[in-house]
């Protein structure tokens, strides 16, 4: 049988972005999931991770200093992330914030108005993978 793949998802520990993360979460079929809220994050969290998604209600959250700083020195090639977040100027933010360590980002998603819609979380999981 072959192990579990792991899956890290961080975030700014907001209501409405944590029931993204679990939603992302139901979505990654046959991985183990770890979610960690931003403040508690070290960089060794994504060692084991075979993916990892990021996500903050809005931009510069205080609790994403750590890993902002941290993504600016750190070469991810050949990483797959994703971006989520309910606020465009957040989705904006975290671009900016992957792009130094060079993974590979699929598209962002954007939850309008807190409506989580499970079969378009899962469409965009997927077409993370």
């Amino acid at each position: 049988m072959e192990p579990l793949k792991t899956a890290l998802i961080v975030v700014d520990g907001t209501e409405t972005i944590g029931k993204i993360a679990e939603a992302i979460s139901s979505a990654l079929q046959g991985y183990q999931i770890v979610i960690r809220k931003a403040e508690a994050f070290v960089g060794t969290d994504l060692l084991p991770a075979h993916i990892f998604f990021l996500g903050c209600g809005s931009p510069k959250p205080e609790s994403f200093a750590y890993l902002g700083e941290m993504m600016q020195h750190i070469n991810l090639a050949g990483r797959v992330c994703g971006i989520f977040s309910s606020n465009k100027k957040a989705i904006d933010y975290l671009s900016g914030v992957i792009k130094a360590s060079d993974a590979a980002v699929g598209k962002p998603l954007l939850v309008k108005n807190g409506l989580i819609d499970p079969v378009k979380i899962q469409k965009w999981v997927n077409a993370i993978l």
